[in-house]
């Protein structure tokens, strides 16, 4: 019943191909480069799309978009050129109402842009925090030193980095996950350039997938469950599809890694104070959130912030610790040091000698909270910044309905939802998610799943559609590259064609 009901689907997609090709070409241009991220406009008020305003601000966001798709050769980050163009494009938006005589409705829009920033801003803070603590306590480091000193062969690592990765990824997000796992497969492959490269494509596919199932996987799973369109649990549903996509093409894969032992690598770790103790508030701090969401209604930034509170609490109790150890660490001589041995004064001695205790005592490593807020991925939170604002005031000349029409009204929700992913592949997931959930279309749960799922996956078809294959494609500059990756592209494709069947299969009832 499912292989006929995707069958009709392409049977019917094929005798419509001449028309749909424009229709598919139009989409690449206005669908997802034009509607965007337009979090705040359910509507637009007005039609702008065929004014000067419109095409002037399209202009802009293509021309800001152009830019951060540059950024590696540009060394220019992602976030200046979509924060300056946010600010152009209401401006222009705002004079476009204010043509018409409405004074309201463009600074209504912006502020309703500006609250769903700020939920997902401090969602991301709270999460990257904790991420950020972990790896200063050693937590990461250790996972990681015992994986390079056990003596496994490149095939065992291949698959234990993988399967690492998949589980991971569902709580620590895929672009962390993927950063260490990619470390370890550099450390244990040394200089066998291509293991490593096929593990690193092994980790950016494992990682995407691992976070298609799960609400804080990925940033598109936790848009959809912000915006209250899956529920928690609703999530996990994915699993078996999100297994599949990584499954098939790594083992197609694993027959390209030869079973040699690397060379053996010796490294100690240890595990700081109070690591596990991060890591279970971590999963309190998740219960929170998943709480305050299901049962009190509330926003789940509400329940991440209320854990970010009780760490910073933890963190005064690891500073106070860690301040008390240095004081009594230090000798009866350090605090009042011999006159004799100098030729100050006995109180400029003891003062200088307090001045070194302290000096001392700040050179030492203690934890810092704020020091990890420092540490969280700035120039990511003010890309979506940026991005929502820019296309949230696009969405609010009218070219949101635009999108939803061609995409949804003309292709169908099917055949609307997969290309999505590939959309994904080609730009990034995020922009393309938030596009869907503005345009907010009339589908089914399992359709909501479906986009949710190749927004998650199809990223994985090349390694610059993820923030896990470009982060991992700096890690590993000249190892793992953009043509090592599309090399795969086929058995990703296969993983990535195989999970929506099986989607289809598994979850039949959603439809």
């Amino acid at each position: 019943m499912i292989t006929n009901l995707v069958l009709d689907h392409t049977k019917h997609s094929l005798q419509q191909l001449p028309r749909r090709l424009l229709t598919l070409i139009s989409i690449l241009a206005a669908a997802l480069l034009i509607p965007g991220l337009a979090m705040a406009s359910e509507g637009a008020s007005h039609d702008f799309t065929n004014h000067w305003v419109g095409i002037t601000c399209v202009i802009i966001f293509v021309v800001a978009y152009a830019l951060v798709i540059g950024e590696e050769a540009l060394h220019l980050r992602k976030s200046k050129p979509v924060i300056i163009a946010a600010g152009l494009i209401w401006g222009f938006v705002a004079f476009a109402y204010m043509s018409i005589g409405d004074t309201h409705t463009a600074g209504q829009a912006v502020r309703h842009n500006l609250l769903e920033f700020a939920e997902l801003f401090l969602f991301l803070l709270a999460a990257m925090t904790f991420i950020n603590t972990m790896e200063e306590r050693g937590v990461f480091n250790v996972l990681r030193v015992w994986l390079v000193s056990q003596g496994f062969s490149l095939r065992t690592i291949f698959w234990m980095t993988g399967a690492l990765a998949f589980v991971i990824s569902p709580i620590a997000d895929n672009l962390t996950t993927a950063l260490l796992m990619a470390t370890v497969a550099m450390a244990v492959g040394g200089k066998n350039t291509a293991f490593v490269m096929v593990a690193c494509i092994n980790i950016v596919v494992a990682a995407n997938a691992g976070g298609a199932f799960s609400p804080f996987g990925d940033i598109t799973t936790l848009m959809v469950w912000q915006k209250g369109i899956i529920p928690f649990q609703g999530f996990f549903v994915l699993f078996l599809p999100s297994l599949v996509n990584w499954l098939i093409p790594a083992v197609i894969m694993s027959f390209s890694v030869p079973k040699e032992q690397p060379d053996a690598v010796t490294e100690v770790a240890e595990l700081r104070h109070g690591a596990w103790f991060v890591v279970g508030l971590f999963i309190v701090t998740i219960a929170m959130a998943v709480s305050a969401h299901n049962f009190l209604h509330m926003p789940p930034v509400l329940g991440m912030m209320t854990g970010l509170g009780l760490l910073k609490l933890f963190g005064y109790y690891l500073k106070k610790r860690s301040y008390g150890a240095d004081v009594a660490g230090l000798s009866h001589a350090e605090h009042f040091p011999d006159p004799a041995e100098n030729n100050l004064g006995e109180h400029e001695i003891e003062l200088d000698g307090a001045h070194q205790t302290i000096a001392d005592a700040s050179e030492r490593e203690h934890y810092n909270i704020f020091k990890a807020l420092e540490r969280a991925e700035w120039d990511t939170l003010m890309f979506f910044y940026g991005i929502i604002l820019c296309v949230g005031g696009l969405g609010s000349l009218g070219y949101l309905a635009l999108g939803s029409e061609l995409m949804y009204g003309d292709l169908g929700a099917t055949n609307a939802n997969i290309l999505v992913g590939v959309l994904s592949a080609l730009v990034d997931n995020i922009p393309v998610m938030f596009a869907v959930l503005s345009m907010s279309p009339d589908m089914s749960h399992g359709q909501w799943l479906l986009v949710t799922l190749t927004a998650g996956v199809g990223g994985s078809l090349l390694s610059i559609g993820s923030a896990a294959g470009v982060a991992v494609m700096g890690q590993a500059r000249g190892i793992y590259t953009f043509f090592g990756h599309m090399k795969w592209s086929w058995a990703i494709g296969l993983g990535y064609a195989a999970s929506i069947w099986v989607h289809f299969l598994v979850n039949a009832d959603a439809f």
